[in-house]
């Protein structure tokens, strides 16, 4: 059987963590900026985890993360 591709476009957005699990950037964060606060834009900047209901999406794009 051939080798998998990863979705390119995912790989760049999602890393797996040490425990499984895959984490990701928030959205927001990248322009009209001057309308949100100086606490809501800091709290842009953590990432998170992606949500269970998408992990399965998620690992079937990057098979071999």
């Amino acid at each position: 059987m051939p080798k998998l591709k990863s979705n390119r476009s995912a790989a760049k957005r999602f890393a797996r963590t040490g425990t499984g699990k895959f984490k990701r950037a928030q959205g927001y964060a990248n322009h009209i900026l001057t309308k949100k606060s100086p606490k809501r834009k800091r709290q842009l900047r953590k990432g998170l985890l992606v949500h269970a209901a998408d992990t399965a999406s998620v690992r079937r794009m990057l098979p071999y993360s």
